[in-house]
């Protein structure tokens, strides 16, 4: 009797495990499309893409705006400098540089970053589940996207799958 049962046991154990892994992370094709070239405030991703190239930054750069939008197709800010990126000098920046910034675990979407009377600290935390927020600005148009995390999961995979559908965002906005 205990033969036949535990073989089925067995089995739905099985499955109810590739079911869980399979709903904690998402693998989505990868962007191999045009070649980019993204700066970095902070440490560059792990990513699964060839053909995306990283360029250590400063907020020096910025200031000084030589880097946009010739020299690089996107602005990745990490985590650890959101407060810093937030401060008013750099509003204008963001606004004018002509290429999309994408501020790393920000809590806060865009706000902090382009509304010089606010700094990071005071604007309230989203709770959207959003993991990175994007910002493009050319001319009047406005534009700004939240990437999440498959089932709001973070793990590398689905980390991974973000940078994957920010970089086809950052290839649309190219002529």
């Amino acid at each position: 009797m205990f033969r036949y049962i535990f073989p089925g046991a067995l089995l739905i154990l099985m499955i109810m495990m590739l079911t869980g892994c399979a709903s904690n992370s998402v693998d989505t094709p990868l962007n191999e499309g045009q070649s980019l070239e993204i700066g970095v405030i902070g440490d560059a991703p792990a990513i699964r893409e060839r053909n995306i190239s990283f360029t250590e930054m400063s907020f020096d750069d910025l200031k000084e705006g030589s880097v946009f939008p010739n020299t690089v197709d996107a602005v990745f800010i990490g985590k650890d400098y959101l407060s810093e990126a937030a401060e008013p000098e750099y509003a204008q920046v963001y606004k004018n540089a002509g290429v999309p910034f994408f501020f790393i675990e920000s809590m806060k979407s865009y706000i902090p970053f382009v509304y010089k009377d606010l700094s990071y600290e005071e604007v309230l935390d989203m709770q959207s589940g959003t993991y990175i927020t994007g910002y493009y600005q050319s001319g009047g148009k406005m534009q700004y996207w939240g990437y999440g995390l498959y089932n709001d999961k973070v793990n590398s995979v689905n980390i991974k799958d973000a940078y994957s559908r920010i970089f086809a965002t950052i290839a649309s906005l190219s002529p």
